[in-house]
């Protein structure tokens, strides 16, 4: 969807320069699309990154969320 989408993008700005218009497997090999392709990936990845930051964080020694793994659930509750 979205080379579909970046290429009937690409291909209006194309056009309004005097350029020809592209199809999307075109557009799928230009630099814009794999430009466009990493700052997605960058942002999602940044993303999980403060997932796992806050998840390891949350579970630290002594921290009201964590309990003690030998543990069985009967002694710390749910």
């Amino acid at each position: 969807m979205h080379a579909v989408g970046g290429a009937e993008t690409y291909s209006e700005e194309q056009m309004a320069h005097g350029q020809a218009a592209v199809t999307t497997w075109e557009y799928m090999a230009s630099s814009r699309s794999w430009f466009e392709s990493f700052q997605n990936w960058q942002s999602e990845f940044l993303a999980v990154a403060v997932l796992v930051g806050a998840s390891v964080f949350l579970r630290e020694r002594g921290s009201p969320g964590s309990k003690r793994m030998a543990e069985p659930h009967q002694e710390t509750g749910a």
